[in-house]
């Protein structure tokens, strides 16, 4: 495929393409995944220059860096692989907790490792932080792994500002990931401030709200089945469901009017919000994979821009990201 290249942003010292692919749909978190075609999506995401890859080691089990091991095979010199270490899950995918200590990030960076095929990690991110947790000990292993030339740039995901400091007076962070976009937009207090301060890049995940900026739930039948992550989060419950169309309903006047759909102009503004900014949404189909990359070159006027933020305030928002257990694992 023919298309132009993506424009870059910059994430600490490294320069990456403005829009990255977050891989948790391609496995069974959302529902069921066509396998041929995720694996189709991440082939021509690559072609078309996206280089940041990003999973986790409890993705699917550790399915998710396989299929990125089988997709980069032969082509690991075009790619940065991102993985995730520290949320745990047990063998049927309940939710167990947070970790950090030294033994289980060497353990489970190894087992990334062979999962993806490769012998270096080019993002190697730690997965929230529990409440009271030692962040310099996890932060202190994962330089370990830098020493040893199994990891390439240290980053963290969830944390609260005060996190970020602790961590990066350890070892320099690279980028922290977290959740942000038109409904998230909880790091603009003080962690966004403080990784500009530090020179740390921000890695915005869910920047689609996991399908609800691209207007795809429009109602909970919309929704995949029983096993579908979403059917536990708040936010996509009713009433809040229910409130929260009316965000979507203003934002997809808006794209309508600018010729755009709703996920273009979710993305658009997301891109305008820094050059350390790179947003990773996530898909694993094709056709969403090339409506996503277009919003890398859609430029929102200032009229625009506030027209959108005001379409989406944040106090409109109903419900939280995730249930009340998982909440106390976030921002810490």
């Amino acid at each position: 495929m023919t298309s132009a290249p993506l424009p870059t942003r910059s994430l600490g010292t490294l320069e990456v393409a403005a829009q990255g692919l977050g891989c948790l749909s391609t496995t069974s978190f959302y529902g069921r995944a066509d396998p041929a075609e995720a694996a189709a999506t991440l082939h021509e995401a690559i072609d078309r220059g996206v280089a940041l890859l990003d999973t986790a080691d409890v993705q699917g089990l550790g399915e998710g860096e396989r299929l990125i091991g089988r997709a980069i095979a032969g082509q690991r010199d075009r790619v940065l692989v991102s993985t995730k270490v520290g949320l745990e899950r047990d063998s049927v995918g309940e939710f167990l907790g947070v970790r950090g200590d030294r033994t289980y990030i060497r353990q489970r960076c190894h087992a990334s490792l062979r999962r993806l095929g490769v012998d270096h990690l080019d993002f190697y991110v730690k997965h929230w932080a529990a409440p009271g947790e030692d962040i310099e000990e996890a932060i202190g292993s994962m330089a370990e792994l830098v020493a040893e030339g199994k990891v390439r740039y240290v980053c963290l995901s969830e944390v609260s500002a005060a996190t970020i400091r602790r961590a990066h007076s350890v070892h320099p962070v690279t980028a922290v990931q977290s959740e942000w976009s038109l409904w998230s937009r909880g790091i603009e207090t003080d962690v966004l401030p403080t990784c500009r301060e530090l020179g740390i890049g921000v890695v915005a995940s869910c920047p689609l709200g996991r399908g609800f900026l691209a207007g795809q739930i429009l109602s909970t039948a919309d929704l995949g089945p029983p096993e579908d992550f979403r059917r536990t989060l708040p936010r996509f419950a009713d009433p809040n469901l229910h409130h929260n169309l009316a965000a979507l309903n203003a934002l997809r006047r808006l794209a309508v009017r600018r010729g755009i759909t709703v996920a273009q102009l979710a993305l658009a503004w997301l891109h305008q919000q820094g050059d350390d900014v790179v947003p990773i949404p996530g898909t694993a189909r094709r056709d969403h994979l090339a409506e996503n990359l277009a919003a890398a070159s859609v430029e929102l006027s200032e009229d625009e821009l506030a027209a959108v933020e005001a379409a989406v305030p944040a106090v409109a928002v109903h419900g939280e990201r995730y249930s009340p257990f998982l909440m106390q694992l976030v921002g810490n």
